[in-house]
């Protein structure tokens, strides 16, 4: 596919490698970058007018936190998982998360409460504008700092790491204006839940807001997973 110039799109900057990986990385998660694309090095070079090795250095970062595989003779490539690896990766999300919403105190406090509720309103702008970056960003950044209030540092990176080695199996599902707006919906359900200090209710909304995007991948991938 085309690598043009998108909208809104990190450019290079002094760590250029760095912005180019969280463009691509945005790519494949808004479905700009399919399972199984490739990645060409001089179409990468061209759009973000960065020289060879910063585009390698990009792509390497990408590889390594499991977003693009390198196939011998072809170069980088997206991430395609098989069904079991969908379920598996899946399963260690639930896992992980569920145990950050045991540990969270309850009622939270009105300050992290205010702040998950500031970006959640960047996150209501940038669906009712449709800027697909923005919606992702401030999606990121929600969970981000929700999880970050389990008080165990490991658990909460833990919990971004295995969110960002789904990235390619959540692409595309961002693109939808139906779970743009569901995703929404349960963001707000979760922050009333935060509030009433509902435990139950909040883990099994947690576990519910992983499901779509995962069934969206094995539904998408039907044909070619094993």
């Amino acid at each position: 596919m085309p690598m043009g110039v998108h909208a809104n799109e990190r450019r290079p900057t002094e760590d250029g490698a760095s912005a180019i990986a969280a463009t691509l990385e945005e790519d494949i998660v808004l479905g700009l970058l399919a399972p199984r694309v490739r990645l060409v090095e001089d179409d990468l070079m061209e759009r973000f007018g960065a020289k060879r090795h910063v585009v390698r250095d990009a792509l390497a970062q990408l590889e390594v936190v499991g977003l693009l595989e390198r196939k011998r003779n072809i170069g980088s490539m997206v991430k395609a998982f098989g069904k079991d690896e969908v379920i598996h990766l899946y399963e260690m999300r639930e896992i992980l998360e569920a145990e950050a919403m045991r540990k969270i105190p309850l009622p939270l406090s009105s300050e992290a409460l205010r702040q998950l509720k500031s970006i959640q309103a960047g996150h209501d702008e940038a669906i009712q504008k449709q800027d697909p970056r923005d919606i992702f960003r401030a999606n990121h950044e929600f969970h981000r700092l929700l999880f970050a209030q389990c008080g165990n540092a490991f658990l909460s990176q833990s919990i971004e790491e295995f969110a960002r080695r789904t990235h390619a199996i959540r692409f595309g599902a961002l693109m939808s204006r139906e779970r743009q707006l569901q995703s929404q919906k349960e963001h707000h359900e979760l922050l009333a839940l935060l509030e009433a200090g509902a435990r139950e209710p909040l883990i099994a909304l947690t576990l519910a807001h992983l499901v779509p995007p995962r069934d969206h991948y094995l539904k998408a991938q039907e044909a070619l997973l094993p």
